[in-house]
């Protein structure tokens, strides 16, 4: 499993991967998932894996060579849609040449990939590519794609990022989705590779791989983990008062009942014992004096 997070901004663009690969508890290994393709002056790309590692790396070689039938390839088309369109091809290439194969041994053809950057005379753009070739672009709506283990760094993005956030507060808070993933998933591992882009500059602009020693990445995980807590510890405890319209109306803390009927909960009913063994007796009696009739 891995982590990878690419987020689109009116600044420019961020990407953070990690570098674990974990094929069970005694096979984790460190393979990097980002790769730049860049023409300094022209062009700057970033392709980021997640999924099958042989599929991603095999999808990574062609894609660097690859020709449509009109000759196109990411290094001379015009727009970045171009640019996914022929990577959403090379999968295509790959998927038909591997995919009957790997389902021979029981292997599904499994990759997600991420696919961003600019190209000279128009804007930084954001794609995410599915298994099939497809792909969709990322707009203001949803300034940024996860691929891999997504669910634990959601919030922090969701709640921060949007397409006015300048670039050190977006790797910032990458920085801080990838913390979180860390420390709930022990499929996505240290060392990373975070690339920052300003617009318009058409070559990486910033890049650093980190890893446990970097001394920025060890003060987020520390002071986020203590904000938090310290944060949490600020919120009023709950109060469980059953007058909780009285105590909204004069201003005091909200309770955490509420003062109608509907807050209850679903009492089910206890069997009566006592009338089912009366019960019971009544239908034993009736038994015996059915099969003993002298009895009558």
């Amino acid at each position: 499993m891995t982590y990878c997070v690419g987020i689109r901004l009116d600044a420019g663009l961020v990407f953070l991967s990690d570098s674990r690969t974990n094929a069970g508890v005694d096979q984790v290994g460190t393979f990097r998932k980002m790769s730049v393709f860049e023409k300094a002056g022209e062009r700057m790309m970033v392709l980021m894996t997640a999924g099958n590692l042989s599929i991603s790396q095999s999808i990574r070689e062609l894609l660097s060579e690859y020709q449509d039938a009109n000759g196109n390839t990411i290094w001379n088309v015009q727009s970045m849609y171009d640019a996914a369109r022929i990577l959403g091809e090379a999968v295509r290439v790959i998927h038909q040449r591997d995919a009957k194969a790997l389902s021979e041994f029981g292997i599904d053809f499994n990759v997600s990939l991420m696919f961003g950057g600019q190209i000279k005379g128009e804007r930084c753009r954001l794609f995410q590519i599915y298994s099939a070739g497809n792909f969709i672009e990322a707009h203001n709506e949803n300034t940024y794609f996860q691929i891999g283990e997504a669910k634990y760094g959601k919030p922090i993005l969701d709640r921060v990022i949007n397409p006015a956030t300048s670039l050190d507060d977006a790797a910032k808070c990458a920085l801080i989705s990838m913390d979180s993933t860390l420390r709930s998933n022990i499929s996505v591992g240290l060392p990373l590779d975070l690339l920052v882009y300003e617009n318009n500059h058409l070559a990486v602009s910033r890049f650093v791989t980190i890893d446990e020693k970097n001394q920025y990445f060890q003060m987020i995980r520390n002071s986020w983990g203590q904000q938090l807590k310290t944060v949490f510890e600020g919120i009023e405890a709950p109060v469980w008062d059953i007058n909780a319209s009285a105590s909204n109306l004069t201003g005091h803390q909200p309770s955490a009942s509420a003062a109608n009927t509907h807050s209850k909960p679903v009492m089910v009913a206890h069997p009566d014992k006592t009338s089912g063994t009366s019960t019971m007796g009544s239908l034993q009696s009736f038994a015996e004096q059915r099969s003993n009739p002298r009895q009558h």
